[in-house]
């Protein structure tokens, strides 16, 4: 009996022996296969690898020889003097000796074209000898002159087949260095480089592109790139033989393959542990990216994403809130000091608001400087919030920095079984209305939020239909001289009297410009106004910019093309800007005045007085009119200083030769101490309310006849 048990014992050593001796030499074998495969695909995309190495550098040649010959044509064909001259009777002479002459020598081109705006042949030479462009290269590439002799136009640089072979041409009007759109049709210059072996094999050197040449089409066994035409057609074909690394690596490699497979049992257990080894760390991994999902990597918190799942965990608790909370000035912190103090500073507050209270469940950053908590407990909102602004209340300290931030907050409690994504949109309600009653505050969300959105959401609907349906029109406010309080000009205001009553200009216009509405409707009442201002030949308009307008780079265009399209006088208008275009983009608002400048189109300075205007800035923008505000003109009876400020403030205009307008001329005391001061223009309720374009006829026909 013990005989049988050992033999069975045996019997099933063998049977094991056998089993792991035949799975060892079946995974050997397929391994061996998965090597030889994977040497024979290594072998095969390596040559493919190298192949498409080169058709890349091909297309790289190519590009560098366009952008090399496009380069020397801007660089000619944009110069004043080459203007100057081709526009002049010396233009043959003048292309000669700047270009014709040179390109008998020059590595640069083989030859230069300069053709008339008519395109007519002013100049061309082929190495330094004069020859028939349109016999060398074809009907092409008159198609392509034309086609570069427009102002502002890039070089077009194109490929043509010529009687000698092949040649890349590059054309550019010739122009001044300052473009301007309005130039006529523009003379072109045009060079070009052909093709020679020579410079294909000195390419050839540059690139590893051995036995680079070109012919007229593509060889078997060869690599190719075609050459095309401005039509897209295919004129020749670069062709190199491929340096197929591959089978060059295999006999290399070869070698070791075979060695690798002798020795490859011997390593298997190894592979075994090894794979052991990195499923732990594999399931390591897969912990970290779980977490980092979840996380924010900067300040180690939870990211929206985790967030939301802890909310989800947290629904139906009764007594929890999600509080969001966005930084105040923190903008300024990374302007000033750098990104790298903005991130020390987001660390430094993640911990002290993930330590700021007991009750704060979760902690979580959603980007930039917003971050959100979510509070179950007991304790009522008010003392969360006040550890929340606690935070704040005394400086940071980085680096020997001093640095302040304050805090705005949202709060939306959880009231039955909110989602957390709605959850998420009401506390970002909350704060968004934190954040426009004024810096650290805390703002709990209510219905009346969302209420209040919709009815803005509704006003902007009617606001939109209304510039549509000219629902919105302009009354008129005259602007008097102050010698002869004679009406010498009008400024148009909006007005928007809806069904349900008047709607004011100060809800209206900053509604327009939230919505993107701004552009549409100030180019409505610039339309509208000048349509009225048609009828009073004697009177400039005045017409009141958005900064938001200003800042369009298409504004400048569309308020020349209403001009032209009513047929105005520009020099009738003038623009009234704020103190606040000045700050907000003032290079862009430049650009739109100096344009708008260069068709007769005057600007004023509106509100002068109650902003942040500089010296500076009055003489950089070059003012036509200053309109000094009326909490100026108010002040001359409630404060004893008032005259001494309105002064010096005409002063300065009249330093700077700017006319003054006052504004809110209410009463004749106010009158005379600002005919006093210099001030030549008044508007104000004294000589003249807002009034409809009929009243301003009418009062004009008044004056006339008085007069």
């Amino acid at each position: 009996m013990s005989i049988n048990v050992t033999a069975k014992h045996v019997s099933v050593q063998t049977y094991s022996v056998i089993a792991v001796t035949i799975s060892f030499v079946a995974v050997a074998l397929i391994l061996t296969g998965l090597v030889t495969r994977v040497v024979a695909t290594m072998t095969h995309s390596a040559t493919e690898l190298d192949d498409a190495r080169a058709n890349h550098l091909t297309r790289t040649v190519v590009a560098e020889l366009s952008e090399h010959l496009e380069g020397t044509t801007a660089n000619n064909a944009l110069s004043n003097d080459a203007y100057a001259a081709i526009g002049s009777h010396a233009a043959a002479e003048f292309a000669y000796k700047m270009w014709g002459k040179t390109s008998k020598d020059t590595p640069v081109y083989d030859g230069v074209v300069v053709s008339a705006p008519d395109g007519s042949i002013v100049s061309a030479y082929l190495k330094g000898q004069s020859f028939q462009p349109d016999t060398y290269f074809g009907y092409g590439f008159r198609r392509q002159v034309e086609a570069a002799a427009k102002p502002g136009q890039r070089p077009l640089v194109n490929f043509f087949k010529t009687k000698d072979g092949v040649s890349l041409v590059s054309s550019q009007a010739i122009q001044p260095s300052e473009i301007s759109s309005t130039l006529p049709k523009l003379s072109t210059l045009s060079f070009y480089k052909e093709l020679r072996p020579e410079m294909l094999d000195a390419l050839a050197d540059e690139h590893e592109l051995d036995g680079l040449r070109l012919q007229a089409m593509p060889e078997p066994g060869l690599l190719s790139a075609p050459v095309k035409d401005m039509d897209g057609a295919e004129i020749a074909y670069f062709v190199w033989p491929s340096r197929a690394p591959g089978d060059a690596l295999f006999r290399k490699v070869y070698p070791d393959v075979i060695a690798a497979g002798g020795i490859l049992a011997l390593f298997l257990a190894a592979v075994l542990l090894a794979g052991a080894a990195e499923a732990k760390r594999l399931r390591r991994s897969a912990e970290t990216a779980r977490f980092e999902a979840d996380h924010d990597s900067l300040s180690g918190l939870l990211n929206r994403h985790g967030l939301l799942k802890e909310l989800e965990q947290s629904d139906g608790a009764a007594s929890a809130s999600l509080y969001l909370i966005d930084l105040d000035r923190f903008k300024a912190v990374n302007d000033a000091w750098g990104h790298a103090v903005g991130d020390e500073l987001i660390r430094i507050v993640a911990t002290a608001l993930r330590d700021c209270h007991p009750e704060i469940r979760a902690v979580a950053r959603l980007g930039g400087d917003e971050f959100a908590l979510v509070h179950v407990g007991s304790v009522g909102r008010h003392a969360i919030q006040s550890s929340i602004l606690a935070i704040f209340i005394e400086p940071f300290r980085i680096n020997g920095r001093t640095i302040e931030v304050g805090a705005s907050i949202g709060v939306a409690p959880q009231t039955g079984s909110i989602p957390p994504l709605e959850l998420l949109r009401r506390a970002d309600m909350a704060l968004y209305r934190a954040k426009e009653n004024g810096k650290g505050q805390a703002i709990v969300y209510e219905l009346e939020l969302d209420r209040e959105r919709q009815r803005i959401a509704d006003l902007e609907d009617e606001l939109r239909k209304a510039i549509d349906g000219g629902a919105i029109e302009p009354v008129f406010q005259p602007l008097v001289c102050a010698s002869t309080e004679a009406i010498i000009g009008v400024e148009a205001l909006a007005r928007w009297r809806s069904p349900a009553g008047n709607i004011s200009p100060e809800i209206f216009i900053p509604l327009a410009e939230k919505s993107g509405l701004i552009d549409a409707l100030g180019i409505h009442m610039l339309r509208t106004s000048i349509v009225h201002a048609q009828n009073w030949s004697n009177l400039s308009l005045s017409v009141n910019v958005s900064p938001v307008q200003l800042c369009n780079p298409d504004f400048a265009g569309q308020v020349i093309a209403v001009l032209e399209e009513a047929g105005f006088d520009a020099k009738r208008l003038s623009l009234e800007i704020t103190e606040g275009v000045l700050i907000s983009n003032p290079e862009q608002a430049r650009r739109s005045i100096d344009q708008l400048r260069h068709v007769g189109i005057k600007f004023a300075l509106d509100d002068f007085g109650c902003g942040f205007a500089s010296i500076g800035a009055l003489r950089l923008f070059g003012f036509d009119r200053m309109k000094i505000d009326r909490s100026l003109v108010s002040g001359l009876g409630e404060n004893p200083r008032g005259v001494d400020v309105l002064r010096a403030t005409v002063a300065l205009a009249s330093a700077l030769d700017i006319p003054v307008t006052a504004e809110g001329v209410e009463n004749i005391q106010q009158a005379e101490l600002l005919r006093e001061t210099g001030c030549d223009q008044f508007q104000g309720y004294l000589l003249g309310k807002p009034m409809s374009a009929d009243e301003i006829s009418s009062k004009l026909s008044l004056e006339n006849r008085a007069a």
